[in-house]
């Protein structure tokens, strides 16, 4: 799955193949796959593993009432300075704590930790997505408190997050107007999986060429399901449906423990 991005997952599988092939000879009339099969069978095995470790996670977040979000989007899409103004503007009231996942540094959990919320950043290296041992690992640090609100931002990406299962109950993938409106169309994976998609910066909408039509047509065609909301992080026009949806789902949570 991780070979449509170059994930380093899905290479070292590719790579172990092709030793193994290499390593015991070609034509000895074994039987054996091709090296493009077992190393689709190997990305199976890792979901299903990860898919067992995400209903654990579900699980400990459904016993302790924690909604937990998993923001989605590819780089620049304004994923932090969306958390930032949620966390000054609606932290105290929901208990926000962050996890925050990024292939380098700690540069955005030290912006997180200047808006006033727990965080704990998870670094993958080369991988491209967190996944849900990773965030098990994170929570650990974490210790998120009942009732309270978990926002993951994922790793800046538009392909892999979308397969890699949390075990969050809500995915919200996050797109701006500087990145163009085909991108329902170009990773329907990714939201296809989604519950709520927010369309970002359209404060910069008179100065780009950004067809929201046509947009929300590719999102509609990817999920009819989807709930669709237009805002700006940086001015905060929109905002408050992006607050009334969180308020919602955080209330409906809690109410099930």
């Amino acid at each position: 799955m991780c070979a449509t991005c170059g994930c380093s997952g899905a290479t070292s599988l590719e790579h172990h193949e092709h030793d193994h092939e290499h390593g015991h000879g070609h034509g000895h009339g074994h039987g054996h796959d091709h090296p493009e099969t077992r190393t689709v069978t190997l990305e199976q095995a890792v979901l299903a593993r990860n898919d067992a470790l995400a209903e654990l996670n579900r699980k400990w977040f459904a016993e302790h009432g924690i909604l937990a979000v998993n923001l989605m989007s590819s780089p620049g899409a304004g994923k932090t300075t969306l958390l930032e103004r949620t966390i000054r503007e609606l932290g105290a009231e929901l208990q926000v704590s962050v996890v925050e996942g990024d292939q380098e540094t700690v540069l955005d959990a030290d912006r997180i930790r200047t808006s006033g919320a727990p965080v704990v950043q998870i670094n993958t290296g080369a991988g491209c997505h967190l996944d849900a041992q990773m965030l098990a690992g994170g929570l650990r640090t974490l210790d998120p408190p009942e009732s309270s609100v978990v926002l993951i931002e994922n790793v800046g990406n538009l392909v892999c997050p979308a397969l890699f299962d949390l075990g969050e109950q809500a995915r919200v993938v996050i797109t701006s107007v500087t990145e163009g409106a085909e991108k329902p169309r170009k990773y329907p994976q990714m939201f296809r999986a989604a519950d709520l998609v927010l369309l970002n910066k359209i404060d910069l909408l008179p100065y780009v060429d950004f067809d929201v039509a046509a947009f929300l047509d590719g999102v509609r065609r990817a999920n009819p399901g989807a709930e669709v909301l237009q805002l700006s992080a940086t001015t905060g026009d929109g905002i408050a449906g992006w607050y009334g949806w969180l308020r919602g789902r955080s209330a409906s949570t809690s109410t099930l423990t």
